[in-house]
């Protein structure tokens, strides 16, 4: 009961204070990855025609950042932006038990809140650890399957009130303006799968529509625009409006047991989630027995149920993508490619690649079955099952119970910072680039992140 209200009068009363050094350490290092994604994914085909547009409604020169350009917006504008670049790379961080991708949507909206607010460091920490816990409760409450069998994307559904909340913290509201930043911000929450059928940009617009709704919620909410207290829980509130089994009792049981930024992955493969498993059972099969390529005969893939209709079929469309959205959620071009490049970075998802003879020969020989064995701990875990057979006969198989980049199975800072270098290199000199991984690892100690901001422009 109330948990609307609950939830922004714990968000509201969250401070620096209360938050551990593990968990500051964390946000840091979930701040570096999205800044790499965004800076990169500026320079991607779906963010063209959106700074195309922004320059076009908003002519403000000394608004927010738009990561990796030379562009400055009106922050709602300037959120939107960094929202879409940084999903559009399928290199941004996620939970595995909600299935969302939180960073993409609460750290655009934080951010330009910040850079309006003239916040601190530490102030910027706090607000994001509210919007990740927000925005990752709600998605296990919907119920990760049920929500997604009604059409929904929940990185842009629940992703709109994570982005509320951190937006309204940095922007020093109390907890009744809160409430009511949550309430104008579920009205918002959208986001259909349907660009699945045509690998339509429409995916990577959902976390910045988030971001810019959740930011526009906080400012409305500023100004006594008021949102309804039971948007959450109400009848026609958010939970029962998006899942038919949602479970409002699941948000508040465990809130910050740990904190849920604690939770979140970081992926090193530039795909769908339920692709990273897999394709780490791939590797770990061609690096350990160094198999030949003309020796595969086929490679079956246990794959996640609730993953299947995303990335496996239909098996005819999957093995023949058309773009690059396609690819991205392509099991059998990501096997593929991981077999032949032994990777499955950001440089193997091309359409040069989608049209290579020998990657379509491949793509041939993927299968893809649900593996009920895999099922037992879903959502909390995200396993995999390979098995590549040659054509003597001879199998070879991993299971993967962590894929990398999981709490469980962690990049390292070193990992990470390698990650955001080699994302980042089109885009900042290497004097740039070091400066800015020197100020994330100390940014608890920014007085007014419009410095830091800056930093991460082009100009």
């Amino acid at each position: 009961m109330h948990e609307t209200v609950q939830i922004s009068q714990r968000c509201h009363d969250l401070s620096y204070r209360d938050l551990s050094s593990d968990l500051i350490d964390r946000v840091k290092y979930q701040c570096l990855d999205y800044i790499g994604v965004a800076a990169r994914g500026a320079l991607s085909d779906s963010s063209l025609p959106v700074h195309v547009v922004i320059a076009r409604v908003d002519n403000t020169r000394d608004g927010a950042v738009v990561i990796g350009t030379g562009m400055r917006a009106g922050p709602p504008y300037a959120a939107l932006a960094n929202g879409i670049a940084a999903h559009s790379l399928e290199l941004d961080d996620v939970v595995n038990e909600a299935s969302l991708h939180p960073g993409v949507a609460i750290m655009p909206a934080a951010m330009a809140a910040a850079q309006m607010a003239g916040s601190s460091g530490r102030e910027f920490i706090t607000a994001v650890v509210a919007g990740y816990e927000v925005a990752i409760k709600l998605g296990i409450a919907l119920g990760p399957a049920a929500h997604y069998a009604r059409g929904f994307h929940p990185t842009g559904t629940c992703g709109t009130l994570g982005a509320a909340v951190a937006a309204a913290k940095l922007l020093s509201l109390d907890q009744k303006s809160m409430t009511n930043a949550l309430g104008i911000a579920g009205s918002q929450a959208a986001g259909l799968m349907e660009f699945l059928n045509d690998g339509a940009f429409t995916k990577r617009l959902h976390p910045g529509w988030a971001a810019h709704s959740g930011l526009m919620a906080g400012l409305l909410a500023g100004q006594k625009f008021s949102g309804p207290a039971t948007v959450v829980e109400g009848r026609f509130g958010f939970l029962h409006a998006y899942s038919p089994q949602s479970d409002a009792a699941r948000i508040l049981k465990t809130w910050g047991q740990p904190y849920e930024v604690m939770r979140t992955s970081i992926k090193p493969h530039s795909c769908c989630r339920y692709k990273q498993g897999p394709i780490d059972g791939i590797l770990k099969i061609m690096r350990e027995h160094r198999l030949d390529i003309g020796d595969i005969e086929k490679v079956t893939l246990g794959i996640l149920k609730a993953g299947f209709a995303l990335v496996a079929e239909p098996i005819e469309k999957k093995r023949k993508p058309a773009s690059i959205v396609d690819a991205q959620f392509s099991m059998p071009f990501g096997a593929a490619v991981a077999i032949l490049c032994n990777q499955a970075t950001l440089d193997e998802y091309t359409l040069e690649n989608i049209e290579k003879p020998e990657i379509k020969a491949l793509m041939d020989k993927i299968f893809c079955v649900i593996n009920p064995e895999l099922e037992k701990d879903y959502p909390r875990k995200w396993p995999a099952l390979v098995t590549v057979t040659t054509q003597s006969g001879q199998k070879y198989s991993a299971k993967i119970e962590y894929p990398k980049g999981d709490p469980e199975n962690p990049l390292t800072w070193q990992e990470l910072i390698q990650k955001f270098k080699n994302l980042v290199a089109p885009v900042y000199t290497e004097e740039k680039r070091n400066i800015i991984i020197d100020r994330v690892r100390i940014l608890e100690e920014e007085e007014d992140l419009n410095s830091f901001a800056a930093l991460l422009s082009t100009e």
